[in-house]
C-alpha cells in the first residue's frame, strides 16, 4: 500500500499552517472516510488524495477547490448541511485559538527545559576549560597539512562543546588562550599554524559564508561555521600572521607580524573584533603589535563587549583603560595562565579583577595541571562559577546564567547588604579599643602588633620571607585574637582577628611595596594574611592549598593606588566573599566574619601603574 510523502511546512508557516498540517496526517493515519466531522480540512494529498498539491490550504487547485467534508453521519463525502456551514467558522476559530495556545505552552516547557528561558536582564554564557592536544616537537619545522590536522584535532573538541553549549542555551562562549595550536614553537616553527587575519574594522567578513576571500584562513573559517550552525557568539584565540612593508619601522625583519590573537565571531559566523595580545609573556614566536588594541564587540543579548589575553590583566593597558575608555562592562578573557599561590592563583585574581572593576568576565583558561594551568570561570562582581583541578585530565565546560551589568546593576551592589555590613557592629567583634568613628584601626603605633591570649598580650617579633618572588616583610598571627601592624616603605598594613578555635596553622600578616622584577616588571602593593606552609617563619609565602582556621578579620592599609585587587581564597583554592570592603579615611580595607572554610589567603593586591 503506498503512502504519502511527509508534508513540508515552510518556514514562518502560520500557526494555523502548522496544525492544518498536523491534522492532514492525523487524517491520512485514520485511513479513507475516517476523518472526524470536528477535525480541520485536511490538505489535499496530491494524486493520490484527489488531484490536490499536496502543500495545503494556500496551494488548493482552483478547478478543483477544497476538499469535501464527510458528514456527520459518516454518509459518503458532501458538503456539510447549511446549519453545519455557519457553525463550522466559530467552532473551528475556538479550536484553533485553543490548539495554538497549548502548542505556545508546550514550546515555552521545551524551552524550560533546554535551559533557553532566561531571567530579564540576564544572559547565559558559557567558557571551557581546554586540554589542548599538543604538538610532541613545538620547535621542528611542519608543513602547513600537518599543522592543520594537529589543530583539527583540537577544533573537533571545541565543536563538540559549542553543540553542548549550544544545547544548554549558552549565547556565548569563550575557549583559552593557545587551545588550538598549543604553546613552546620558535618564531620560524609556530609559522605553519598561523591564520591570516586582516586587522580592520573597516572589512566585514564572514569566514564560513565566504571562505574564498582569504588564502590560509581555515581556522577562522571552522569557527566562523561553528558560531553560524549553532547560533552562538564564539571567541576564541589562535597565531595569525600579518605582511608587512619594509618602510614600516616595527617591521620585522622576516617580513610579517605574528600575533597572539583573540577572534570574536557573532551567531551568523561574521568577524565582529580582532585583538592582538599586547603583554606577552616569554612569546618568542609573537610580536608585540605597535600600539595597544581596545577591542569590543556589540551583542543583543548583553551590550558592549571587551576582549584581552592572560598576562594582560595586570597592566594598565590595555585591560584598565579599555573598561575605562568604553565602558566596558562585560569582558571575554582567554588565558594561558600558571597558577601562583598565595596571590596569583587564576580563579583567585580572576574574581578580583571582576569585583574592583565592577564587570563581568568570561574567563577560560588551558587545562594542563603538570604546568600549573587550570583554573577558569564564569564571574560577575558578587559571584563565580569556578573550575579549578589540578588532579584531573580533560576539559570542563562551565555554563551560567548572569546579570547584565547595568548602571541599575550597579546602584543596587552599592546597597547590597553584602557591601553594606554595619562596620562600626564588625569592629567591635574585633577589639575593645576606642575607634575611628569612620574606620576600625588605631594609627601611631610602631609596634608590629600584639596579639592576645588568655588575658596575656605580647609584642610580636618582625620577620622576612619570600613571597610570590619579593622580598616580605611580617609579622605571625599568633593567639585568638589581636591587633597586628607591619610597614614597608610607605605602605602600613593592619589587622584586626579573632578565631573561636585554635589550630595547629601558622598565618602571618604581610607587606610589599615596591617593584616586581621577576617573569615581568611591574610595581605591587600588597597587604596579605597568609597561611604558612608549615610552623615556623621560613615557610611563610610557599604555596599552600588546605587549611583549616576559620578567621574572622578586618585587614586594611593605606594604598597609594586606586587600583585595589581584593583576594579571599579559601581551603581547596575556593573563593570567599568579603562581608564588606572600600575606601575610608585614605585607607582600602576589606572584613570578613567567619570564612566559608580553612583562609588560605586574605589580601589587598594594588597594581599602581604609574611606577612600572
Amino acid at each position: 500500500m503506498s503512502t504519502s510523502p511527509p508534508l513540508k511546512i515552510p518556514r514562518g508557516a502560520s500557526c494555523f499552517y502548522a496544525f492544518t498540517a498536523n491534522e492532514h496526517q492525523e487524517g491520512r493515519n485514520e485511513g479513507p472516510g475516517k476523518v472526524n466531522a470536528s477535525r480541520l480540512p485536511a490538505a489535499a494529498e496530491g494524486p493520490a488524495g484527489g488531484g490536490g498539491t499536496g502543500r495545503g490550504p494556500a496551494h488548493w487547485p482552483a478547478a478543483a477547490g477544497p476538499p469535501s467534508f464527510p458528514h456527520s453521519d459518516g454518509a459518503s463525502p458532501s458538503r456539510p448541511p447549511p446549519g453545519e456551514r455557519q457553525r463550522r467558522p466559530a467552532f473551528m476559530a475556538y479550536t484553533m485559538v485553543d490548539l495554538c495556545w497549548k502548542l505556545s505552552v508546550c514550546f515555552f516547557c521545551y524551552q524550560v527545559v533546554l535551559g533557553r528561558v532566561k531571567k530579564e536582564g540576564h544572559y547565559v554564557a558559557a567558557v571551557y576549560e581546554h586540554e589542548s592536544i599538543l604538538s610532541p616537537n613545538p620547535t621542528v619545522l611542519v608543513d602547513r597539512q600537518s599543522a592543520l590536522e594537529l589543530m583539527g584535532r583540537n577544533l573537533d573538541i571545541y565543536e563538540e562543546q559549542v553543540v553542548a553549549a549550544a544545547r544548554q542555551g549558552a549565547q556565548i562562549i569563550v575557549f583559552p588562550e593557545d587551545g588550538i595550536h598549543g604553546f613552546n614553537f620558535t618564531r620560524s616553527s609556530i609559522y605553519p599554524y598561523l591564520d591570516f587575519v586582516l586587522h580592520s574594522r573597516s572589512v566585514k567578513w564572514n569566514p564560513c559564508r565566504e571562505p574564498y576571500l582569504f588564502n590560509d584562513t581555515e581556522v577562522l573559517q571552522r569557527l566562523s561555521c561553528m558560531a553560524l550552525k549553532n547560533k552562538i557568539f564564539l571567541v576564541a584565540n589562535l597565531g595569525t600572521k600579518q605582511p608587512c612593508e619594509y618602510t614600516d619601522p616595527h617591521c620585522p625583519t622576516d617580513g610579517r607580524y605574528q600575533f597572539n590573537t583573540n577572534v570574536a565571531f557573532n551567531d551568523d559566523g561574521m568577524l565582529v573584533a580582532t585583538y592582538r595580545k599586547h603583554n606577552l609573556y616569554f612569546e618568542y614566536a609573537f610580536d608585540t603589535p605597535p600600539e595597544p588594541d581596545y577591542e569590543v564587540f556589540d551583542t543583543p543579548f548583553a551590550g558592549k563587549f571587551g576582549m584581552f589575553t592572560c598576562f594582560d590583566i595586570l597592566f594598565f593597558e590595555p585591560a584598565v583603560n579599555l573598561i575605562r575608555r568604553y565602558n566596558v562592562k562585560q569582558v571575554v578573557y582567554p588565558t594561558a595562565w600558571m597558577n601562583q599561590l598565595p596571590l596569583l592563583s587564576a580563579v583567585e585574581f580572576q574574581q578580583a579583577f571582576a569585583t574592583a572593576f565592577k564587570v563581568n568576565i568570561l574567563a577560560a583558561n588551558i587545562h594542563h595541571p603538570t604546568l600549573g594551568m587550570t583554573g577558569s570561570g564564569i564571574y560577575t562582581p558578587v559571584k563565580s562559577f569556578i573550575y579549578h583541578n589540578m588532579e584531573g585530565h580533560g576539559g570542563k565546560l562551565i555554563v551560567a546564567e548572569i546579570p547584565v551589568i547595568t548602571i541599575d546593576y550597579e546602584n543596587n551592589l552599592e546597597s547590597n547588604k553584602r557591601f553594606r555590613e554595619n562596620l562600626h557592629h564588625s569592629c567591635k567583634t574585633f577589639t575593645s579599643t576606642s575607634l575611628d568613628d569612620q574606620v576600625c584601626f588605631k594609627e601611631g603605633e610602631e609596634t608590629a602588633g600584639r596579639a592576645s591570649e588568655k588575658g596575656k598580650e605580647q609584642l610580636l617579633p618582625l620577620f622576612y620571607a619570600e613571597m610570590m618572588y619579593d622580598n616580605f616583610t611580617l609579622v605571625p598571627v599568633w593567639g585568638r585574637k589581636g591587633e597586628l601592624q607591619v610597614c614597608a616603605n610607605t605602605l602600613c598594613c593592619y589587622l584586626n582577628y579573632r578565631r573561636a578555635v585554635l589550630t595547629d596553622e601558622l598565618y602571618a600578616l604581610g607587606v610589599f611595596d615596591g617593584l616586581h622584577t621577576v617573569h615581568g616588571t611591574y610595581y605591587v602593593q600588597a597587604c596579605a594574611l597568609v597561611k604558612c606552609g608549615g610552623l615556623s617563619f621560613s615557610t611563610c609565602g610557599q604555596e599552600v592549598t588546605d587549611a583549616t582556621a576559620l578567621i574572622d578579620f578586618q585587614l586594611w592599609g593605606n594604598m597609594s593606588t586606586p587600583y585595589i585587587f581584593p583576594l579571599l581564597l579559601t581551603s581547596g583554592i575556593t573563593l570567599d566573599f568579603a562581608d564588606d570592603m572600600g575606601w575610608k579615611n585614605n585607607h582600602y580595607y576589606i572584613s570578613k566574619n567567619r570564612t566559608s572554610s580553612g583562609l588560605l589567603t586574605a589580601a589587598l593586591y594594588g597594581r599602581w601603574y604609574e611606577k612600572d
